[in-house]
């Protein structure tokens, strides 16, 4: 029938998620040494796939071989920043170039979904739930595009824009601009206006980073 056995993720691939979480998370800092001995003892595994999920990550850019030092946390310093904000930007523009050019912008109405969601947070404007709606409503919008190139690079930044959105989440002392602006960038994406759009984008991501720079 030409099917083929259902593949297991591999213990690497395991450890390599684990690690992404962690790192996405701050349960290990920026610029923070990951030492192999006492990770290998906390995750119970042998120091061989240790390594082949360290060396993934490394490759990700997540962690930073320092010569004869050891792995460190890659660390949000302002070229990082702002790095990732311009690659971050030019995936969601296009993103939303794609979704108004074949007439799909009635779906981004599910994008209201996230910021009806963040109306809930008002009492608590640094909540780590409204960082988690907000990641979830750029995947959505990438995710509309219907453009696998588009979502596949975008997940390649997933975890630097988690990064990003915990240290940003103290910088918040109230919720009203946040959930302006992805308000106003769903109504422009379901009016199809290319131009504002990608203008309340661009605005959107310059706050963010920002913020990143200002609290750093």
């Amino acid at each position: 029938m030409g099917l083929t056995p259902i593949q297991q993720d591999t213990t690497p691939t395991l450890i390599a998620r684990q690690l992404r979480e962690a790192i996405a998370s701050r349960q290990f800092a920026p610029g923070e040494q990951l030492l192999e001995a006492s990770l290998a003892k906390s995750l119970g595994v042998s120091r061989g796939p240790l390594r082949e999920a360290m060396q993934r990550l490394t490759q990700e850019g997540l962690l930073v071989s320092r010569r004869n030092r050891g792995l460190f946390v890659m660390e949000l310093d302002e070229s990082t920043v702002r790095d990732a904000y311009l690659a971050r930007g030019a995936v969601e523009r296009a993103a939303i170039e794609q979704i108004i050019a074949t007439g799909r912008q009635a779906e981004a109405a599910t994008l209201m979904e996230f910021v009806d969601a963040m109306e809930q947070y008002r009492g608590d404007p640094s909540s780590e739930e409204l960082s988690r709606l907000d990641l979830l409503f750029h995947e959505r919008l990438v995710g509309l595009s219907n453009s696998p190139h588009l979502q596949r690079m975008h997940r390649t930044l997933i975890m630097e824009v988690r990064m990003c959105l915990t240290n940003m989440q103290a910088t918040y002392t109230s919720i009203d601009d946040r959930v302006a602006e992805h308000g106003n960038l769903v109504d422009a994406i379901l009016a199809g206006d290319t131009e504002r759009a990608t203008a309340l984008l661009r605005d959107h991501m310059d706050d963010g980073m920002k913020r990143l720079l200002t609290d750093g």
